[in-house]
């Protein structure tokens, strides 16, 4: 079976840090890359950041560029968000998610959310101001 299980979410403060993880089962975890994208109360579901199946490359969304760090561990199938310089605007329900393309093109908008094969059901990450 098929599982991607986030967890790491809470309450933070404006300026505090959290460390996201998505730890995957299933699937050949190596060969897919694995994007983390967002969705907040009312608005559109966006991608965050993603790390492709090499692990050698990365891509993040411009409002996350320089505090968000994401990483993969082949070991343990595990990839996670370091979340730095929290924001109330990052306030959002984040979901973990793997592409079989290995590549980052739906994170990064080039192509649409259904081209992710596997979803987690998400966790809340709530910045207060």
């Amino acid at each position: 079976e098929v599982q991607l299980v986030e967890s790491g979410g809470g309450l933070v403060q404006t300026g505090g840090s959290l460390r996201l993880s998505c730890a995957a089962s299933g699937f050949t975890f190596d060969a897919y890359a694995i994007g983390w994208f967002r969705q907040a109360p009312g608005k559109e579901r966006e991608g965050v950041s993603c790390i492709g199946s090499s692990g050698g490359s990365t891509y993040y969304a411009d409002s996350v560029k320089g505090r968000f760090t994401i990483s993969r561990d082949s070991a343990k199938n595990m990839v996670y968000l370091e979340m730095n310089s929290l924001k109330p605007e990052d306030t959002a329900v984040y979901y973990c998610a793997a592409d079989w393309t290995g590549l980052c093109t739906v994170v990064a908008g080039i192509k649409p959310f259904r081209g992710m094969d596997y979803w987690g059901k998400g966790t809340l990450v709530t910045v207060s101001s």
